[in-house]
């Protein structure tokens, strides 16, 4: 039985059709929860969304100055403040979101019948990363269901 994105279906149970606002709302409620399924929609809402994030982290740290080469005086200038601080939430924001992201993933391959544990095969150089992309983009498998409590 799929739930719509009308109703926010209880946090124990995938939420099939979710908008990006629900699919972030989820994200933060079910923090470190690795039992259970998420749906492809609040995968992918919250991939975009941490997407969006980062990069526009990134592109502000980028523009706003790092290490520069003097090459009149053959040496390095160090960056700004700015880049230090956009640099500084870049990595508190991967820090803050590193354990929901692999809740997340895990969760994900639940929703596709996998045990959570195949999450390690993106750790293989490559090859590991295609076929877990693979994992994520499969429609959701009814047999999945034994993952929920």
């Amino acid at each position: 039985m799929t739930t719509t994105a009308t109703t926010d279906a209880a946090l124990d149970r995938p939420l099939y059709g979710a908008t990006f606002g629900q699919a972030i709302s989820r994200f933060f409620k079910k923090y470190a929860t690795f039992s259970g399924r998420a749906s492809r929609s609040e995968f992918w809402w919250w991939y975009l969304a941490s997407a969006i994030v980062s990069g526009a982290l990134s592109l502000a740290m980028s523009l706003s100055g790092g290490w520069m080469y003097d090459a009149a005086t053959n040496t390095m200038t160090p960056p700004s403040g700015g880049y230090v601080f956009f640099a500084s939430v870049l990595g508190l924001w991967g820090l803050a979101t590193f354990i929901p992201w692999i809740a997340l993933s895990w969760r994900r391959l639940h929703d596709s019948n996998r045990p959570g544990p195949w999450w390690f095969i993106g750790l293989i150089p490559i090859v590991g990363g295609i076929i877990l992309l693979v994992f994520f983009l499969l429609p959701s498998d009814p047999a999945g269901a034994r993952f929920d409590r």
